[in-house]
């Protein structure tokens, strides 16, 4: 079957639907970062509905990636290093725009792996579906920013809704997770951290992200911002730590 060829799949009530076959932009063969506590693999899609400036992939966000990973090829991937791996990570990109996603997952966890899922929780209703029918095993959801500067930052119009709606799902605790923010310098203060802070409450895990500058961006003026030193991401876990169970800084 080409990529992007059509198939069928059958319903639990009998009835057909169709599918697409997943395309991937990149594997990362090995990772012990990606997934925690867990040797995996990580596969990269492109397309995001987000338009992130400080994003570091741009060649997927932007789709200009011209590497082909059929999703046949990914599988017989994965199958020749099962014994070796615990756990998938699928990242991108935004993963869940694309439609294939869960039928590639009931693949993945045929051969006995983990599936790890990054998103940025604007698909609730699918990350509800893959939670319910335990498709996942970790998600990892950015939380850009409060509520009120999503659309600035994410330089799109965001159904903020349904990032709420995400956000409570996770913390109902049915699958591990975390959130993360990724600390950027003219985007992100102290007093946004509050309200994040205050938008999370409750979580078991929040991972604040030191902002890289020296890579590729989505936006290259982004380059020219330097990230905060590591004691003011430590003061920012010091105001969280009311909000949430767990912080990791990440540098």
């Amino acid at each position: 079957m080409k990529p992007n060829e059509l198939r069928t799949k059958r319903k639990p009530d009998g009835s057909l639907v169709l599918v697409h076959g997943m395309i991937f932009r990149g594997l990362q063969k090995t990772t012990l970062i990606d997934y925690p506590s867990h040797i995996a693999t990580t596969l990269f899609v492109d397309k995001c509905n987000f338009r992130c400036g400080f994003c570091q992939n741009p060649s997927l966000v932007l789709e200009k990636e011209t590497r082909e990973i059929s999703e046949k090829e990914a599988l017989e991937f994965l199958k020749g290093r099962k014994k070796y791996l615990e756990g998938v990570c699928i990242s991108g990109g935004e993963p869940t725009v694309h439609g294939g996603l869960k039928f590639f997952i009931t693949q993945v966890k045929e051969l006995g792996l983990k599936v790890k899922l990054d998103t940025n929780g604007t698909n609730p209703a699918l990350l509800r579906e893959l939670i319910n029918e335990k498709m996942v095993d970790y998600v990892a959801m950015d939380v850009k920013a409060p509520l009120e500067r999503y659309d600035a930052i994410a330089n799109v119009h965001v159904d903020l809704d349904a990032v709420k709606e995400s956000i409570e799902l996770l913390k109902e605790g049915k699958v591990d997770y975390e959130f993360r923010t990724t600390v950027v310098p003219t985007l992100v203060c102290l007093e946004d951290i509050e309200k994040i802070g205050e938008l999370v409450k409750g979580a078991r895990f929040f991972a604040l992200q030191q902002f890289v500058n020296e890579v590729p961006l989505v936006d290259d003026k982004f380059r020219e911002i330097q990230p905060y030193p590591v004691e003011v991401l430590q003061g920012m876990a010091k105001i969280l730590e009311k909000y949430v169970k767990r912080i990791e800084v990440r540098e």
